[in-house]
């Protein structure tokens, strides 16, 4: 708001929207894990619907911060704090693929049914917490360095193969190999049935070793970007005049 990226308005609202929902809803949230101890259809229901709705007050903000910097973007203050503003957008983005987008396909009880615990669960699990909390404290920390270094010593290279390695690889590690295998549990546990889909049979079959081999190139993109990133940070302080 005092950056003039968000409405106080929307802001307020978002803020409130936010509270409501993680403060009344974070119990009740938690409800659509709640698949093997007897619990009503219709708590598992109501489980589903608050975990989803989770992530609709950040998606606000986010487009709203969005529309609003394409109008103002001329200001040089939004040059200077374009990379921490780069990882906030990851944040965004990732929060609608990994928390919206994987959440809304496992949440529901029907696919709870068939899907808990199986690596559709890793899914969500992956691109939610790193690449909305990761990607997070990514950009809030670059916030900070602008006020413990001198930016103008900055090495945006290397900032700009992290930024992108890390985006790119947690991409492959996810749509390449943890999708397909939970997509493939999930088919075997919808024709056959949930132990199947955690067999060891299944776990061992060649093609399901191949797609855990399938993750190696995205976590070596994804190592990349955390090396340029801790090098980057490690230069930020050594090369700089001044720490406050």
């Amino acid at each position: 708001v005092r950056m003039g990226l968000v409405r106080a308005s929307v802001a307020t609202t978002a803020v409130l929207l936010a509270t409501i929902i993680f403060l009344g809803g974070g119990v009740l949230g938690t409800f659509h894990h709640l698949y093997w101890s007897g619990t009503p259809i219709a708590v598992l229901a109501l489980g589903g619907v608050f975990s989803a709705l989770e992530v609709v007050p950040l998606a606000v903000v986010g487009f709203e911060a969005y529309n609003r910097s394409k109008l103002e973007g001329q200001q040089a203050w939004e040059h200077v704090y374009r990379w921490p503003f780069r990882f906030f957008a990851a944040v965004l983005v990732w929060n609608l693929v990994g928390a919206g987008l994987f959440g809304f396909l496992i949440n529901p009880p029907i696919a709870l049914y068939y899907m808990q615990g199986l690596n559709t669960t890793a899914t969500h699990g992956h691109a939610a917490l790193f690449g909305v909390y990761g990607m997070l404290g990514l950009g809030l920390l670059l916030y900070c360095l602008r006020g413990l270094t001198d930016p103008h010593t900055w090495n945006e290279r290397l900032l700009s193969i992290s930024f992108w390695c890390l985006n790119i690889g947690l991409f492959m590690m996810t749509f390449l190999s943890l999708l397909p295998q939970g997509l493939w549990q999930t088919y075997v546990s919808f024709n056959d049935h949930y132990a199947a889909a955690r067999s060891a049979e299944l776990m061992h079959h060649p093609m399901m070793e191949a797609l855990v081999w399938a993750r190696v190139p995205g976590d070596i993109v994804f190592a990349i970007g955390v090396g340029a990133f801790a090098l980057f940070f490690l230069q930020a302080f050594k090369q700089s005049p001044r720490t406050r």
